[in-house]
């Protein structure tokens, strides 16, 4: 069975439900897990550079199962079968990423949070971890010597041991309109936000949340 593990912020309860409804809906064989902050081993001080309560949980995933292992933020929408992601799994890699080239558009994301940029971002936004990986097996998100930053640029592995997973499958809304999404990232923010109701696909979105309180 596949397991995939969903960022989840307290404050967005129904962001996390949502997601999970759009790969439960089109996916079998596939177990879903909101990766929870306070029900891990996390020590870290907060950091006022964090978006999400999930900013540095992700990169525990190695540590909490075996084999190979899904993470996405919260504010995805999958748009396919998750198990056709799982099927590109090469065991040469560490992890398996989308290496966007992402500029954002705003200075603001989310209900006014600050948008911070530093290479390789959005990389960690969706993670396909080869959790028996040896190179894998150390990180320690709680040692504070070491910055988010240092975290999701991936900076314990050399760039080969990072693999390429098709952009369709983290198409961050507003920057990409060639081909078709398999799974939407509202990377900026999304139809639960005041700001954000008319952002692209947003019917899409709004659709499955409905959909899923009808479960």
């Amino acid at each position: 069975m596949n397991k995939v593990f969903i960022g989840y912020d307290s404050t967005q309860p129904e962001v996390y439900e949502t997601a999970k409804h759009s790969i439960l809906k089109r996916s079998s064989n596939v177990k879903v897990y909101p990766l929870k902050r306070d029900e891990l081993n996390y020590t870290r001080s907060e950091d006022p550079l964090s978006s999400t309560e999930f900013t540095f949980t992700r990169f525990m995933i190695p540590q909490l199962t075996d084999g190979w292992a899904l993470f996405c933020d919260s504010d995805f929408l999958f748009l396919e079968d998750v198990n056709n992601l799982f099927n590109l799994a090469n065991n040469k890699y560490a992890l398996m990423c989308v290496k966007h080239d992402y500029k954002p558009l705003t200075n603001i994301k989310m209900n006014n949070k600050q948008q911070h940029m530093y290479p390789r971002k959005n990389w960690s936004s969706l993670i396909l971890w080869n959790c028996d990986h040896p190179d894998n097996q150390n990180i320690n998100v709680n040692d504070e010597r070491k910055a988010g930053q240092w975290f999701h640029r991936f900076s314990w592995l050399e760039d080969n041991q990072i693999g390429d997973i098709p952009y369709q499958w983290n198409w961050l809304v507003g920057y990409y309109n060639q081909g078709q999404p398999k799974a939407l990232h509202y990377t900026d923010g999304g139809p639960w936000l005041d700001d954000y109701k008319d952002v692209e696909y947003s019917d899409l979105w709004i659709k499955e949340n409905e959909d899923r309180r009808l479960y």
